[in-house]
This record gives C-alpha cells, sequence and structure tokens, in this order.
C-alpha cells in the first residue's frame, strides 16, 4: 500500500463519518440531462451588432480616403434610386455641415437632423461631412464616421456622393424613408 491510497482511504473515511448514514432515493428512473436550446444565429448577429455600436467601431471602410465617393443602398431598393441620388436628381429639402465639429460634436448634430428631416417630411437631404483634408492623421474621421452611422440608421434608404457643384467628395446626398 503507497502513501496515495492511505490519505485516499482517510479521506474517504472522513467523508462517510461527516456525512452519516444515507438512504437510497425510491426512484430508480435515471436522471434526464435537459440541455439548453441553441442559440439562434440571427440573436448572435443581434448581439454583435449591438456591440458594434457600443463599441463605434466602423465597419464600414476604415480606409476611406478624401477623394473617395460614398454610396450606399438599403438591400431590396432599386440601383436606379443610387443613379438617381449620384445625379442630383431628387430636391434637396435640407442640409447639415459637420466640418469642424469633434466626432461626438457631430455624430449628435448627424442624428438631431436626421430626426428633424424625418418629422418634417423631408426626403433628400446633403450631409457635409468635408474631406478632411486637415483631419489628425491625414484621414477624413467625419467622412468615415458618417459613412459608418447613415449605415446603421434604418432611416436611411439610400446615401452617394454629392456632385462636384455641390461639395462633390465632401458631401454626400441622403435619401430618408417617409415617416410612418
Amino acid at each position: 500500500m503507497n502513501a496515495d491510497s492511505h490519505h485516499d482511504d482517510d479521506d474517504i473515511k472522513l467523508f462517510r463519518e461527516s456525512i452519516g448514514q444515507i438512504n437510497r432515493l425510491k426512484s430508480q428512473r435515471p436522471v434526464q440531462q435537459i440541455r439548453p436550446n441553441p442559440i439562434p444565429k440571427k440573436s448572435r448577429e443581434d448581439e454583435k451588432g449591438v456591440i458594434d455600436s457600443l463599441l463605434d467601431h466602423p465597419p464600414a471602410d476604415p480606409d476611406i480616403e478624401a477623394g473617395d465617393e460614398l454610396a450606399f443602398l438599403r438591400p431590396g431598393l432599386q440601383r436606379n434610386i443610387l443613379r438617381k441620388l449620384r445625379r442630383g436628381d431628387y430636391r434637396v429639402e435640407g442640409e447639415i455641415d459637420l466640418h469642424g465639429l469633434i466626432v461626438s460634436e457631430a455624430k449628435q448634430a448627424l442624428f438631431e437632423f436626421l430626426e428633424d428631416s424625418l418629422h418634417h417630411g423631408r426626403r433628400c437631404i446633403r450631409v457635409i461631412h468635408g474631406k478632411g483634408l486637415r483631419s489628425f492623421g491625414g484621414k477624413p474621421i467625419l467622412k468615415i464616421k458618417t459613412d459608418h452611422w447613415l449605415r446603421r440608421n434604418g432611416s436611411v434608404l439610400a446615401y452617394s456622393t454629392a456632385p462636384s457643384h455641390d461639395g462633390g467628395t465632401g458631401a454626400i446626398y441622403v435619401l430618408l424613408k417617409r415617416e410612418g
């Protein structure tokens, strides 16, 4: 008998003394293991979306440069909407100028403007985000953030870089859904 088995015997004896007499339960049915339902894929995607928005890291292309054009079309909509938007065929009913603001101010101003535009029935608005030529690190921060914020906003149907006479790559036309 080695030292380990002696300790095991002592441990078993101590355990039995501490719990006292035991009686077997009358039921002979085996205990049924209940497994939790698997987490649906959609829930995982929803949670990821919430986490992304809380962290506010844009999943949109972080390599957007000052001269790059932006375009977005909500799935299920006709591509000619984007083409008309790009050409400036929609009447611009309001605009907001974000450049010069810090990110937190720009976000708040943009969301308030979107809400106001929806409330007043505006369908097409212009958002001036600037080209970011004087941004720290030379990156167009507000342009990147604006792209991110608008993609995630369910009221936005589409957006496209404005024609050169209306801001070019420093501004976008945004098509909003009708309120209601």
